[in-house]
């Protein structure tokens, strides 16, 4: 699949969150969207993302966001991460991989010179009609809301 860049639309998709409830992208429609891909839940940086954007989550929804998260973990991994957290927002169930596939966020990785397949920390900026109008390809974990909310769209 060919990079998702700025000005494209942002894929439809139809994903499971921690509650069991389906939801579609298409669902946000109207509203901008915070589009989180991390790795893994409850792993260090991981944890740090999701804990700045919950500590933020009211200043991203007064500049109009909506947060979702998206991992390859489960919906129960999802929900133990939200509850030990205190997670205020949605996070998508992806086990197949087919929404990280569709983003083009999952590829070789290079930590400590090994080189391994997983997901690449990325977060999309999608506009009211759909559009993505900022990508983060390496978001800084400890302070993601803080480049999120000094975008303007």
């Amino acid at each position: 699949m060919a990079e998702l860049t700025e000005g494209m639309e942002a894929p439809v998709f139809t994903a499971t969150d921690q509650d069991g409830k389906q939801f579609s992208l298409a669902d946000y429609g109207g509203r901008r969207v915070v589009l989180y891909f991390y790795p893994k839940d409850m792993t260090p940086t991981c944890t740090v993302e999701a804990c700045n954007l919950r500590d933020n989550f009211d200043a991203l929804k007064r500049a109009g966001y909506e947060v979702i998260g998206l991992s390859p973990d489960d919906e129960s991994s999802h929900k133990r991460f939200e509850t030990k957290h205190s997670l205020p927002f949605r996070l998508a169930a992806d086990p197949d991989k087919k929404i990280i596939n569709q983003y083009g966020v999952w590829g070789e990785k290079n930590m400590y010179g090994i080189r391994r397949m997983g997901l690449k920390r990325t977060t999309f900026l999608i506009d009211e009609k759909g559009v993505i109008f900022k990508v983060f390809r390496k978001p800084k974990s400890k302070v993601h809301s803080e480049e999120i909310l000094a975008i303007r769209s």
